[in-house]
């Protein structure tokens, strides 16, 4: 007989649990007590819960795992709804566990009492309210297959502190028994024969590939499937890496801040096959306007809800992205897309991607070549949400899948440190260098204090431009440079602030201090934090306005 407690740790292993993260808090204390002198449970104390649910989010995408993260009642639970959101828009295996009021208590306003189960109801996969003790391991159970099969998300457990403490048999459980749910739809064969037959006679066909190929660790499967069909990717910003960037057919991303070839190519395209992406407004832009000259639009995705959501589809194709591939790759023959290739190859000359430089100012994009170039481009890159996300996407070549780490759907800044410190304890022996906005920086910069604690040997790269940069673009593009609350002068001396919580500080100013100070970065063990002064006029080109269409590229600096 054991304390539901100490049966919620056994089941976590049980799982294969390897790391939590978490703030504790009255109603989690059982839990927490439980811990003590448990050497297998590693937990990892960030200084925010929303640091903790983005550092879980973190884990999830770089290894493929479920993360796993745990905060106490009402504030506690509120903190990680942002997180939750996340997580949900970006189809990220997530167990949450929050704790709650005991049973006798809920309904009556106690202290800390939040309904967090209705709060986060809308941006759940699943979620559970713990009342009996029993039900604990095989709840714990169901939560990780519901959370990491089919389209994958956020589960919540809530745990009443009574119920915590409640005593109960132990046993491991593996009952599945989830009356109307199916974690992965079967695929279609009768479906994907009708798209190969499509490719054979497109002459100028476009795949779109988005974060359910990284998703469905299918990269392999996807490269095999383009290289027999000869049709040129263009991935979204969740897609990337998905598809190697340095590949002949690559495009690179698409959408509002896409290059010209890539938007120009789905514009133009006979056949568009989008492949895991769900047709978001930032890909496509003006529904109405995009793909005009598509003949016909094809769709695979796990989740047919999304068939037909957004875009009309012709070839609906539902199932696992890799099971589709696999069976395709069978049959899969070459598309008519000599002369279009050459066509996109002639695109991709006449408008390039790339910015005017500057011999007296450091340039935001030369900081994220320097840094490909450096790595060569297999670090794990995370980033915030901006401007600086945007040229991350465009300037760094991503070669393998699950080395972008972005909040995309949700957006949501302060997201890129905390992100980092989960990838980087999920890859140890990789490098992980953490992007960010000086806005975005300040949200979470707390959890500069795990860096040092830990040593966890994070290369935090700020993009310092006193701006909210992204912001201060749109009041220039829309709103006749009308700035609005967007100056950031007064922020503080970031390499200062690194040296408080202990972490090594540097600062840049030029390129020559940007390659000194990041290859002093690179040669130190420990977290490094990196402030690289950029100017604050520097705009993100290509850039697709709202409501316009993909080819009505503002292209700016690359005129």
């Amino acid at each position: 007989m054991i304390t539901g407690s100490e049966a919620l740790l056994r089941s976590l292993l049980a799982e294969g649990m390897e790391c939590i993260f978490g703030y504790p808090g009255g109603n989690v204390l059982y839990i927490y007590d439980a811990m003590v002198g448990n050497p297998d449970f590693k937990h990892v104390l960030t200084r925010h819960e929303q640091g903790a649910i983005h550092a879980a989010d973190g884990y999830a995408r770089s290894t493929g795992k479920t993360g796993v993260c745990i905060a106490t009642s009402g504030p506690g639970a509120t903190n990680l709804v942002t997180g939750i959101l996340t997580a949900y828009m970006d189809s990220v295996p997530l167990v949450i566990i929050t704790g709650n009021v005991a049973t006798n208590v809920m309904g009556t306003d106690a202290f800390q009492e939040a309904d967090i189960i209705s709060i986060a109801m809308p941006i759940t996969k699943h979620s559970y309210s713990v009342r009996d003790v029993r039900d604990l391991p095989r709840i714990i159970h169901e939560a990780f297959y519901i959370a990491g099969t089919g389209r994958k998300g956020p589960v919540l457990i809530d745990i009443p502190k009574d119920v915590s403490n409640q005593k109960l048999f132990y046993e491991p459980s593996c009952e599945l028994n989830l009356r109307g749910y199916k974690g992965s739809p079967d695929a279609n064969p009768v479906e994907i024969d009708q798209l190969l037959a499509a490719i054979t006679e497109a002459e100028k066909p476009v795949i779109i590939a988005g974060g359910g190929v990284v998703y469905a660790d299918a990269s392999l499967e996807l490269l095999e499937f383009v290289e027999k069909t000869q049709v040129p990717v263009a991935s979204t910003l969740l897609g990337l890496g998905g598809f190697p960037s340095g590949h002949s057919l690559s495009l690179g991303m698409m959408g509002m801040h896409g290059p010209y070839a890539a938007n120009m190519a789905v514009q133009n395209a006979d056949l568009v096959i989008s492949i895991g992406a769900r047709f978001d407004e930032r890909v496509t832009m003006n529904p109405k306007g995009f793909a005009p000259r598509a003949k016909k639009i094809a769709h695979i995705d796990i989740d047919p809800a999304e068939i037909g959501k957004t875009i009309p589809v012709d070839l609906p194709c539902v199932g696992d992205i890799r099971a589709v591939l696999t069976y395709a790759n069978q049959n899969a023959a070459p598309s008519r897309s000599v002369c279009w290739l050459q066509e996109i190859t002639d695109m991709k000359s006449r408008h390039p991607l790339g910015y005017k430089d500057s011999d007296t100012e450091l340039k935001p994009q030369y900081v994220i070549e320097m840094i490909g170039e450096t790595t060569g481009g297999e670090a794990i890159i995370t980033t915030d949400v901006g401007q600086h996300q945007m040229w991350a996407a465009q300037f760094y070549r991503f070669k393998q899948p699950r080395s972008l780490i972005t909040s995309g759907g949700a957006g949501t800044m302060g997201f890129g440190l905390p992100a980092a410190i989960g990838a980087q304890i999920g890859n140890p022996e990789r490098l992980v260098v953490s992007i960010n906005g000086d806005g975005g920086m300040q949200m979470c910069a707390q959890e500069l204090a795990i860096c040092a604690i830990h040593q966890i040997p994070v290369k935090i790269v700020v993009i310092n431009n006193q701006v909210l940069g992204m912001v201060k673009q749109m009041q220039d593009l829309v709103y006749k440079k009308r700035h609005s609350h967007i100056d950031l002068a007064g922020s503080p001396d970031f390499v200062k602030l690194a040296e408080a919580y202990g972490v090594k500080g540097l600062r840049a100013e030029n390129k020559e201090d940007a390659v000194r100070v990041w290859r002093e970065a690179l040669e130190t063990p420990g977290p490094v934090l990196i402030d690289f002064v950029v100017p604050k006029e520097e705009n993100v080109y290509p850039t697709v306005l709202g409501g316009t269409n993909l080819d009505q590229l503002i292209l700016g600096d690359l005129e």
